[in-house]
């Protein structure tokens, strides 16, 4: 958190004077490009070290999809930030549609996968693909044997009542992780029948977390028994020794496609352009590794971690990641969540 006020009170700092940095010979060369970062803490702090390696100054400021939406918002008349990082494709596509994004196509493209370069030309290069990442849910196996409960395999299973209290999930109106774990289920079963799911489970859900990787987190601390999340955050704890299975649900289940975008009008414009050329490279794509992040990179030539989940080896849905994205939708989704599952009896 100090991280962030510190990245907050310098980014405040600088927009105070830019006539005057304006005026100093060169200045244009040393001024910071301002990165909205979506990314957890230690993640942003590595993208940011790598970049000023390359020669570029960065400012960050760590927020949640949802936070990252409301400031572009907030801010389009006079925007305080250059970039958007990295972003739901679904939020990225509702802040284009508004005119709040700047088109921009990296000459760094061709080096995608096909699937990255088939989101980037869709949305005109308002955003373009960082990496894609499978959902899911992880559990503590000691703390599930402890108590004996059942092995939790599928999204029904979450709703069983021995899970009381011991389910972890992010909100959706902060967490583009929850955001699309609701798209996923009601797409899955239905969205009347979808939002009783939910109904259903909130019965089991001991806290809705800002983050939507803090859920597996607290699972892998023995703070609670199961995390909704997306499956590389649930290997990133395997990984680091902590006893958590990873589960693809066996109905199948949704994934999330993860972007980087220029805010319309922002002060640094050719920053902008240099940080969107060196994520999408592989330098900036390897940075993943060196943090403990198991998603699937958009580049060829990145880096991709063995005990990355892939998707050919889980069964996915036919998501539609544009149904509930646009403005209207998602507040029309977070009205029904807040009346049909926050509020329903525990």
């Amino acid at each position: 958190m100090n991280g962030v006020r510190r990245a907050g009170v310098a980014a405040l700092a600088f927009f105070v004077c830019p006539a005057i940095i304006a005026a100093i010979p060169g200045a244009a060369l040393a001024q910071e490009v301002t990165v909205l970062c979506n990314y957890e803490v230690d993640w942003c702090e590595a993208m940011k070290a790598a970049y000023e390696k390359t020669g570029g100054k960065a400012v960050f400021i760590r927020r949640t999809d949802g936070e990252s939406l409301a400031q572009i918002r907030a801010e389009k008349s006079n925007p305080r930030a250059d970039v958007y990082h990295a972003a739901e494709s679904a939020s990225a596509k509702v802040l284009a549609a508004e005119g709040l994004l700047e088109a921009y196509k990296s000459p760094r493209i061709a080096e995608l996968h096909d699937w990255a370069q088939r989101i980037a030309e869709e949305n005109k290069y308002f955003q373009t693909p960082i990496y894609t990442g499978v959902l899911g849910f992880g559990y503590n196996t000691e703390l599930l044997a402890k108590n004996k409960m059942p092995e939790p395999k599928c999204w029904k299973d979450l709703t069983n009542p021995a899970y009381r209290n011991e389910i972890q999930m992010a909100n959706p109106g902060t967490s583009g992780t929850a955001f699309n774990t609701v798209s996923t289920i009601l797409q899955l079963m239905g969205e009347d029948e979808g939002f009783k799911y939910f109904a259903a489970l909130n019965k089991n859900i001991n806290q809705y977390t800002r983050s939507g990787s803090a859920g597996i987190r607290a699972a892998a601390k023995g703070e609670t028994t199961i995390g909704i999340t997306f499956l590389h955050d649930a290997v990133a704890q395997t990984v680091q020794g902590y006893p958590i299975k990873a589960v693809a649900p066996c109905e199948g289940t949704g994934y999330e496609i993860i972007s980087s975008a220029i805010i319309k009008g922002g002060p640094n414009p050719d920053g902008a352009r240099k940080w969107m050329d060196f994520v999408l490279s592989p330098a900036g794509q390897n940075v993943a590794a060196t943090v403990n992040k198991f998603q699937i990179p958009s580049n060829k030539n990145a880096q991709t971690h063995p005990m990355a989940p892939k998707p050919a080896d889980v069964k996915l849905i036919k998501l539609d990641l544009d149904k509930y994205g646009s403005k209207e939708g998602r507040e029309r989704l977070l009205s029904r969540w807040e009346n049909e599952v926050v509020k329903a009896p525990k």
